[in-house]
Parts: structure tokens; sequence; C-alpha cells
């Protein structure tokens, strides 16, 4: 019965393809958009490609992709009826169409001439076209083609385009690091391209080259001494199109985890957000008090992020990675230690647990721990309640608060809340007293943390953080709309919500966090770490979270720079520009 459908799915989708193929299918240019509808960015259909000459294409390259993709491409006629047959065993098991099984031929024919959807009769359409396609061409005229269209991610494709895009080179002069690193990038671009995480791409490039080695491409000794060399990449610069670049590009990486590279660079889709062009220009402006110290790989130092989320809808309103010249967006990508910053989830623990602002804590020297936290000014203040701890930033007394609550409620909160870069397992992970003072393992984001300061403002509701408010098709299906975001979850009472933000307005008007005073309702948390490699300050007003980071990219030293300081200035100097 299975084989009957399939068959007649098969002269179903071949009727309707011509014996004449057609011309490949036009991409159709994606639009994003801002809170009012104002158009903000236009994802251009055209694509950055240079095709090459078979002569041009290095015989490692090509081994390469034949190791990882279709090792039988020389003997097949262009479905590799082993692969067919594995495939459909996992659509079997899996109750799903599985991407498993297509030969290169048959990923020419989707590239070329069919969309990316994942259904029966594009599979039988790909394969039919797959046969044409080697009834008209060689197979190295085949090899060729598919190398000339694949996408290599960011918008590039074809392998001459990729190889100047990642490494400032023609496809020729392509060594064997260099090409086993291009041919792991197509399985996943978003995930293996070495711009967006060089350390996975490391291990896929680790696997091309076993594959390599596995079908005599090359020996086992190469493969491992390849694999274990360091990759020179070219780091692009940013196209500038206004400092909202962090944003939208930030946004273009949401909409290809969802729709794929194909949706957003050719799907014609219209992509809602949620940022607010005053706000943004304000945060721009705000960033411009960044002083100067040096520069690091070209880049000027320090750098700093800002992010602005309402926290009853988790939009964000306005977002700033750096200082606008290179494509690091350090407010979404940059994981780095919070420092004091962390500390508000010991007190939000505290209070669930049973503790008031005047609860009192000691603040006298922690004893019998081989490790012995300070407070800022090395002094001690002895018997404090809990308000004061806050208010003043006490190291060893926060300690001894989230000591007694348990670390693991601390970091529950903080998970609850979206900070989802906590190390929880293994020899070296965060369930340790250092975590309170914000000494954590792999740091945090801007935008996590400050999403995270959200559900305080909210009076204990955590809603997450969002960058797009609908996505409509090119024909204009709505394919996901957030008219009430993402439904909020209770994660404290409102009591304690309300004694917390009581504590976070002390912070501001007679704690560490003064500058940021800019009257009425504000509260927040000054971040300082040790050595002054990161300065932050988190803040919000009933209708607005924000956080701002300063710090350098190589974790160098700032001098005295505090979380109170410039990070606080930054901080009120954008919410002023907002009119609050």
């Amino acid at each position: 019965m299975v084989a009957f459908g399939s068959c007649c799915g098969f002269l179903l989708a071949s009727a309707n393809i011509p014996d004449d193929l057609p011309d490949i299918q036009p991409a159709f240019t994606s639009h994003i958009y801002d809170i009012k509808g104002n158009e903000i960015a236009v994802v251009h259909a055209e694509e950055d490609r240079e095709p090459v000459t078979d002569d041009k294409i290095p015989a490692n390259l090509k081994k390469a992709f034949l190791a990882t993709e279709d090792v039988r491409f020389y003997e097949h006629i262009g479905i590799d009826y082993r692969g067919v047959m594995r495939a459909i065993w996992e659509n079997i098991t899996h109750h799903t169409v599985a991407e498993g099984g297509s030969t290169i031929t048959q990923q020419l024919a989707r590239n070329a001439y069919l969309t990316q959807d994942r259904t029966f009769k594009r599979k039988i359409q790909e394969m039919f076209l797959a046969l044409k396609i080697e009834h008209r061409h060689t197979k190295d005229e085949i090899l060729v083609m598919y190398l000339n269209q694949i996408y290599f991610g960011r918008g590039v494709y074809g392998v001459q385009a990729a190889a100047k895009y990642y490494f400032n080179k023609n496809v020729e002069d392509l060594n064997l690091n260099e090409c086993a690193m291009l041919a792991g990038i197509p399985k996943s671009p978003n995930e293996y391209s070495p711009l967006n995480n060089l350390e996975e791409s490391q291990k896929r490039k680790g696997v091309v080259l076993h594959q390599m080695a596995k079908y005599g491409y090359i020996t086992l000794s190469t493969a491992q001494k390849t694999a274990n060399e360091e990759i020179h990449l070219v780091q692009p610069v940013a196209k500038k199109v206004g400092g909202e670049h962090y944003f939208i590009d930030y946004v273009k990486q949401i909409i290809i985890e969802k729709y794929g590279d194909e949706g957003l660079y050719k799907g014609g889709l219209k992509i809602y957000t949620t940022i607010d062009m005053d706000m943004q220009q304000a945060a721009e402006r705000a960033m411009q008090e960044l002083p100067e110290m040096n520069e690091v790989n070209g880049v000027k130092q320090p750098q700093g992020a800002l992010v602005a989320i309402d926290p009853q809808t988790g939009y964000i309103k306005a977002m700033v990675g750096g200082r606008g010249t290179d494509m690091f967006n350090r407010a979404a990508l940059a994981e780095r230690q919070p420092g004091s910053a962390f500390k508000p989830f010991v007190f939000a623990a505290a209070l669930e647990s049973g503790y008031t602002p005047d609860t009192t804590v000691a603040d006298t020297p922690l004893k019998g721990y081989a490790w012995s936290p300070q407070n800022y000014d090395r002094s001690y203040n002895g018997n404090v309640p809990l308000r004061y701890v806050c208010e003043q930033s006490l190291n060893v007394a926060t300690v001894k608060v989230a000591e007694d609550v348990g670390m693991d409620k601390v970091l529950k909160y903080a998970r609850d809340m979206g900070i989802s870069t906590l190390v929880m397992e293994g020899d070296k992970n965060d369930n340790n007293l250092a975590a309170a003072l914000g000494g954590i393992t792999r740091g945090v984001t801007p935008l996590e943390l400050t999403g995270a300061y959200c559900t305080f403002a909210n009076k204990g509701l955590y809603v997450k953080q969002t960058p797009v408010v609908k996505v409509m098709d090119r024909d204009g299906n709505v394919l996901e709309e957030y008219p009430n975001p993402n439904a909020s979850k209770r994660l404290l009472k409102e009591e304690t919500a309300s004694q917390l933000d009581s504590m976070l307005q002390g912070v501001v008007s007679r704690g560490t966090g003064t500058r940021a005073n800019i009257g009425g309702h504000v509260a927040g948390k000054t971040g300082t770490t040790s050595d002054y490699h990161d300065a932050w300050f988190v803040g919000y007003v009933p209708d607005l979270v924000v956080g701002v980071w300063v710090g350098c990219d190589n974790n160098q030293t700032m001098g005295t720079m505090t979380g109170g300081t410039l990070p606080a200035d930054i901080w009120r100097i954008f919410m002023k520009g907002t009119g609050h």
C-alpha cells in the first residue's frame, strides 16, 4: 500500500514537471518593520554568489563534500537507493519526513528548482528532477553546479563567495584545513558558520576530516593533524545600516532558526518587530558616552551593550550590541560575569523563604571556609537589615543569606527567569556560594540578565522576551503572532516582588546606584566584577527595564570603573532621552 501510494505520488509529481527544466525559482525579498510598522531593513533577494569553473575548485574541497554529503556520487544514477531506504525507515519510525537519503544531485535539484518544504510530494519531485539532471549532465558538471549553488550562511552561496567571505581567498587557494571547514557548514549554516560558533564549526570540521580519512581521501594522521590546526578567519565589517543593525541581525538569527535560511533570504517574509526606533536612537546616543582606552583586533575598547525591554509584554524595545564597528552582538551573545547584579536572585530566594527587608543579617567575617569573600571597602558593618545589604551591595552578608536559603534555590530562580548559561553539572558547576556574588562559570548575556529583571518589575510575573510581534509569508498569511506575547508565569509571590522592588529602589535612592536616579519609581542594581573587568547597571521604571554593560572584549581591567559610575550614567542618559 505504501509502495503503491509512493508510485502514484511519483507519477503525479512527474506529470507537473516539464521536459525543459525551468530557470531557477526566483527569490523573494523579505522585509523587517519596527513596532510602528515602518520598514527598517530589507533582506535582499540578491545573493552573494560568484560561480567558478571546475579547474578552480581544489580537489580537497570536492573530496570533502563527497565524503560528507554523498560518497557514492560517482556510482549512483542521481538517487542512492540505499539512502532512500534508510530515509523511508526514518520516516516510518519517527512518523515524519526525514531529510536523509538526498544525493548531491537531489540537493542541487531542490536548491535550484524546489522549495524547502518537508513533504513527500517535494521529495518525489526532487528525485525525478535528479534523474533528469543526471541524464543531461556529466557527474563532474553536476558536482561543479552543486558547489556553485550550495548555501554557506549569511547570504553567501557557492564555494568562491564562501572562500572570499570567510578567508578572503579565492577558492583555488584554500588549504585542506579551510576546505574541511567550508564543507562542514552547509549541513546547518547557522550552527556551523565559524563566525557564529567557532567551537561547533571546529568540531564539525573534525567530522569532515574523519569522513575523508574513512573513505581514503586523506590519511588518518593527516586528518588528526589538520583537525587540531587553528583556522584563520576574516571578520567581515558590519554593513552599517544604523545602530539598529545589532537588533536586525538578532532578528535574522531568530527567523533562520524557525524558518531556515531559505525562508529568510528567499521567502519574501514580512517580519514585524518590537523595536521602537525613538528608543533605539536614544540608546545609541547614550552609548556614545563610552570612553576610548585602546583597540583589540582593530576594535575600540571598552565595548558596551544596552537592552531595553517592556516587562509586561517582553517586547525588546531597543538593543545596542557594541560601538557599531563590528558584527559581534554583545547584547545577545557576550557571556560576561554579572558580579553583584546577580544578587537580586539571592534576595528573591530569601524573601520567598521567609526573610523580610528588615530581617537582620550579620555582616561579619566568614569563618571556616577556604574562600573568604570581602566587602568592596574591606570593612564590616555588624548586624544590618537585608535592605541595607542590598543597597550597599555587601558581599559577606549576601553569601551568608545564600548559604542559609540554599544556592540550589537561588539558581532555580535565576534559571526560571531566563538565565540559560548556568552550569549545573560536572566538576566545575555553579552550585556554590561564589555564584551568589556573580562568580559563575560561563557568565550571562546582557539580554538574558535584563530579561530576568523584568520579573522583578512585573510584580513577580515572568514573560519571555521577544523581538518579533508577527511574521507573515509573501502571500499575507500570518505564520506567527503575539497579540498577548507568551503567557505570563508567576515565579514570585506578589508580596515578594513588592518587597524586592522596595529594596532595589533603595539601591538607587541611597545605595550604590544613586547616579541612575531620575526621580519617581526607579529601582535597580549595580554590578562590578573583580579587577574591574565588567561593570553593570540593570534598572527599571514600571514600564521599562534597561540593562547596561561595559567591558573589554579581552577582559582587561577598566581602572576603577564600577556599575554605579558609567553604566548608571548611561542608563540615566538613555532614560531621560526616552522621556522618562
